[in-house]
């Protein structure tokens, strides 16, 4: 099977970073140019591979938690018990979007204290915003011949909601999650100036020393796993896409 150029340039891309995460040192010398007075151009204050886990970790809980209120709560203003709640709860959602990250580590630090809590908040709050409007649209846009012939058949609210709706509406969930993923990935090197393990260790490290390698291998390492989670996420939506379509061309044939 022939890959298509775009599929062996994110293969590429991938190789190159577990390469650089796994040995380092072998790129010290792409890196050195960037350095002055014989400063180190390989981040030398701790293992690179254990920040970036450390990094994708935070963001993974972080967006996991939101994905689970947002969905949780776009289903429930949808639902005839819950609609007139809408308004206070795109005013809840809306917080995150309203504070901006930075303060909300300020906020949190004396409540939970240093490290990865205050990080987490931040990023949950950021990230429930596109998750709840897409999934809100996601429900509300169904085609109401497939919701009825649902109901026809005998189905249970419930079922409806997991058999149906939900499986339709899944290609533009996965698109507000795909976003927040990418805003949690960039925003989640903050979380070092509240002592949390993260990229954003390598990047103040850089920018404190005044060495531009490190502020270098530490923004390309977030850029590339930004990159490389939008195309995995695209990948997703794509096949959640196709898979709607199987399911409601029966329905609306």
């Amino acid at each position: 099977m022939r890959l298509s150029p775009p599929l062996v340039a994110r293969l590429t891309a991938l190789a190159v970073l577990l390469a650089f995460l796994v040995r380092p040192e072998a790129f010290a010398p792409l890196l050195a140019p960037l350095t002055r007075n014989g400063a180190p151009a390989i981040y030398n204050q701790g293992s690179l591979m254990a920040l970036t886990i450390a990094h994708l970790t935070t963001v993974a809980v972080a967006i996991g938690a939101a994905t689970v209120v947002a969905i949780a709560l776009a289903v429930f203003v949808t639902r005839p018990a819950g609609a007139e709640f809408l308004a206070l709860s795109r005013s809840i959602v809306n917080i995150g979007q309203t504070f901006p990250p930075v303060a909300v580590l300020a906020l949190a630090v004396p409540i939970v204290g240093f490290g990865e809590k205050p990080t987490i908040i931040a990023l949950f709050l950021y990230g429930l915003l596109p998750i709840f409007e897409n999934t809100l649209a996601g429900l509300t846009g169904l085609p109401g011949n497939v919701v009825e012939a649902a109901r026809g058949m005998g189905m249970t609210d419930r079922q409806r909601l997991l058999g149906v709706e939900l499986p339709l509406a899944l290609p533009v969930i996965l698109v507000g999650v795909r976003l927040s993923v990418v805003i949690a990935l960039a925003t989640a090197t903050i979380g070092s100036t509240v002592a949390a393990k993260g990229l954003g260790e390598v990047i103040i490290a850089g920018l404190l020393s005044n060495n531009l390698a490190f502020v270098v291998q530490g923004g390309l390492v977030v850029g590339v796993l930004a990159i490389l989670l939008y195309d995995a996420l695209s990948a997703l939506e794509r096949a959640a896409a196709r898979r709607a379509g199987r399911v409601t061309r029966p329905e609306t044939a």
